[in-house]
């Protein structure tokens, strides 16, 4: 479904992916882990022209893109296919749940407003968050604003949602929430590439997990085999740390 090759991304004279290939099935659902810095955000953001790739191609539905010269339409049509979910939520502050996620239905989508409005509520029923729908952001627990953002992702009905860590600006006894509704999409056979520190949740959930650093992809694998028995230094080193915190 997605095949992406020899993506190279620079900011400045630091050079953030140093070549990066990765296939992802359709209903798979890959999840990234490495340390800070290590290129996982960039990666995903340049697979939805949230930044421009310096080099590299794509595929998607079999059509390929050279990426450092994709034209504006071709973005969009792309990002029609994908969906993203924020660290941060990225909500607007000023508009009700069910707006934030009609927005981009009405706005970027062209869809008639009763369509949107329950498509809304259909997405927000599937979150948990139907009887919030009037509630503004500042009313609602950091777990709720994400689920509303992952409620916007879902009622564009992609063909994949990338996820930016989206439990690492949570409290602890929120972030269960999140989980739980990602799982849910995972087993309705949603595909889903997902930058992640929630290592028993990439356990349970992923078709593969993948370990990055310094701008590469050191190691793939099934969970089991990634987890249990990894091949590389770095990822040996890297899971070993994690153990000992």
């Amino acid at each position: 479904m997605l095949e992406v090759r020899n993506i190279h991304k620079s900011f400045a004279d630091r050079e953030v992916l140093k070549g990066v290939d990765l296939r992802v099935n359709k209903g798979d659902v890959v999840t990234i882990l490495g340390r800070s810095g290590s290129g996982k955000t960039t990666f995903l953001r340049c697979i939805n022209f949230l930044e421009n790739a310096d080099q590299g191609t794509m595929t998607l539905d079999q059509e390929t893109f050279e990426l450092a010269h994709v034209s504006c339409q071709d973005k969009i049509r792309i990002r029609r296919k994908t969906a993203f979910v924020f660290q941060n939520y990225n909500l607007f502050r000023n508009k009700t749940a069910l707006e934030n996620v009609t927005e981009g239905l009405i706005i970027a989508r062209k869809m008639p407003k009763d369509q949107a409005v329950e498509t809304a509520f259909q997405a927000l029923e599937k979150v948990g968050l139907r009887d919030r729908a009037e509630a503004y952001p500042h009313q609602l627990s950091g777990g709720q604003q994400q689920r509303i953002g992952i409620a916007r992702a879902i009622a564009t009905q992609p063909e994949l949602i990338l996820f930016d860590e989206p439990t690492s600006a949570l409290d602890p006894e929120l972030i269960g929430e999140v989980l739980q509704v990602m799982k849910q999409l995972a087993q309705e056979g949603m595909t889903m590439l997902i930058v992640t520190h929630e290592m028993n949740f990439a356990r349970q959930v992923s078709s593969q997990v993948l370990f990055m650093d310094e701008g590469v992809i050191v190691e793939q694998n099934p969970p089991d085999l990634f987890f249990d028995a990894p091949q590389q230094v770095q990822t040996q080193q890297f899971l070993k740390t994690l153990r000992e915190h």
